[in-house]
This record gives C-alpha cells, sequence and structure tokens, in this order.
C-alpha cells in the first residue's frame, strides 16, 4: 500500500486559515482607505484647478477695465472751457460701457464665491475704475462720488440670489489716491487755459482728500501700496499749490497772457511742471 501523507495538525491549519484571512481583511481595509482619501484629494485638485482657471479670466477682466478707464480719464483730460459739456457727456458714456460691458464680466465671475480670495487678481482694475468715476464726477458736479453711490450702480448687474461685488474700502480709497494725480494734470491744463478759479477748486478738493486720507490710513492695516501712494499724493498736492500760488501771486502782471504760448510768459512754465 502507498504511504499516507502525514497529516497536519488541525491547530496548525487553523492557524494558517485565520492569518490568511487576516491578510484579505488587511488589504480590503487599506483598499477601502486609500478610496476613501484620494477621494478628497482628488475634489481638491479639480476645486484648485477651477480656481486657477478662474482667477486667470479675472485678470483679463481686470486689464479690460483698466485699459478702458484709462480711456475714460484720457477722454476727460481732452475738456476745455468751450467743450466742457461734451467732453464730459462723451466720457459718462464711455464709462458706462466700462460698467456694463467689463465690469459686468468681473460681477459674473465672482458671483456666488468669496471674492476675497482672488482680490489681489481685480483689485487693478477696480481702482483704476474708481479713478475713473471719480474723475468725472468731480468734473461735472464738483463733488467726490461716494463709495456707496458707486456699489449702488453694480447691485444691476448681480444675481439677487447671490451676494452682489461690491468695491471693497481699500479699493477705492487706493484709486482715490491715484485720483489726485489726473486732478494735478487737470489743474495745470486749467492754469494754462486761463481758468484760474477752476484750477484753485481742484488744489481745495486734492487738499481736502489728502488731508482726510492723512487721518484714515493710520487706522488700517500695513498696507505698503498706501504708503507709497501717500507720498505721490503729497507731490501732486504740492504741485497744484505751487501753480496756483505762482498765479495767484504773480498773475495780475500776466492776466492778458493767460493761455498765451508766448515765451515771455511765465505761464509757459507752469505748462512745463513735471506731471
Amino acid at each position: 500500500m502507498a504511504s499516507e501523507k502525514p497529516r497536519r495538525p488541525v491547530a496548525e491549519t487553523n492557524f494558517q486559515n485565520t492569518t490568511k484571512r487576516a491578510k484579505t481583511m488587511a488589504t480590503s481595509t487599506a483598499t477601502a482607505t486609500e478610496s476613501a482619501m484620494k477621494e478628497p484629494f482628488t475634489n481638491y485638485v479639480e476645486y484648485l484647478n477651477n480656481l486657477n482657471d478662474k482667477r486667470e479670466r479675472v485678470v483679463k477682466a481686470s486689464r479690460d477695465i483698466t485699459m478702458n478707464s484709462k480711456k475714460v480719464i484720457f477722454q476727460v483730460h481732452r475738456m476745455s472751457k468751450y467743450n466742457k459739456v461734451e467732453v464730459l457727456e462723451k466720457a459718462e458714456k464711455d464709462l458706462a460701457a466700462v460698467t456694463n460691458q467689463y465690469v459686468s464680466r468681473l460681477v459674473k465671475e465672482l458671483q456666488g464665491t468669496d471674492f476675497w480670495k482672488l482680490r489681489r487678481a481685480y483689485s487693478p482694475g477696480i481702482q483704476e475704475y474708481v479713478e475713473a468715476a471719480t474723475f468725472c464726477s468731480f468734473c461735472k458736479n464738483g463733488t467726490l462720488l461716494k463709495l456707496d453711490e458707486m456699489n449702488d450702480t453694480l447691485l444691476p448687474l448681480s444675481d439677487t440670489s447671490l451676494q452682489p461685488l461690491q468695491i471693497n474700502i481699500l479699493d477705492y480709497l487706493l484709486g482715490l489716491a491715484d485720483l489726485t494725480g489726473e486732478l494735478m494734470r487737470l489743474a495745470i491744463g486749467r492754469i494754462s487755459d486761463g481758468e484760474l478759479e477752476f484750477a484753485e477748486k481742484i488744489c481745495s478738493f486734492a487738499r481736502d482728500i489728502y488731508r482726510e486720507l492723512t487721518l484714515v490710513v493710520p487706522h488700517m492695516d500695513d498696507n505698503s501700496d498706501m504708503k507709497s501712494k501717500m507720498d505721490v499724493m503729497l507731490q501732486s498736492v504740492m504741485k497744484i499749490e505751487n501753480a496756483c500760488f505762482s498765479v495767484r501771486v504773480r498773475g495780475s502782471e500776466y492776466i492778458p497772457l493767460l493761455g498765451s504760448n508766448d515765451s515771455s510768459s511765465f505761464l509757459v512754465g507752469v505748462q512745463d511742471i513735471e506731471l
């Protein structure tokens, strides 16, 4: 008879089966854990990719707002005492086009999102937009366009069911700081055209803005952009004051030459002030 194979002890067989089951369960648990961890990270990747794509679109919209807001500012600078109404009407239409075409695109991109995450992507365009809007308002009405008034114009662009995009206080103040540079250029142009009263009104307006901002800035968080703009703002105000002072003190000698290109007129020097 063929020799029988030696039988393994029952205890040893049960131990091997238990080990196999443990390995199988461990493998199943590891697979389930890996799958459970992979899913949220896949969602994170998708979220970040979508956010980066949105940021690129927001940057593009901000650039379009900046470029077209500058065109509005250039249009206002074409103003003279002879064509003020026509120039400002054209500037207001251009500003409305910027709002409806480019700012509305930005509003749609940021609706329903935490727009503070993307603020640095669109802040430059909003600052330029604030500068253009306040510049037009001052030239037309002689007053400062307030933040609430600007935000009211943006409400119709937003979906009422979502949180609307509103210009924040910081971007508004940064835009106001840039406004004084345009006011300085406008004042020099008005002096060369003989509009001394308008230039002095500009001087007073720019001085008031600078004075009020000097009271606000110390209470703001550390912001290097605002600090550097305050320095430039002070230089602009001083240039307006110096030009108005020169005309007020010496203007009585050269009243007939206001607006003249005569090389003997000191007003030619006023026009050459570095802008």
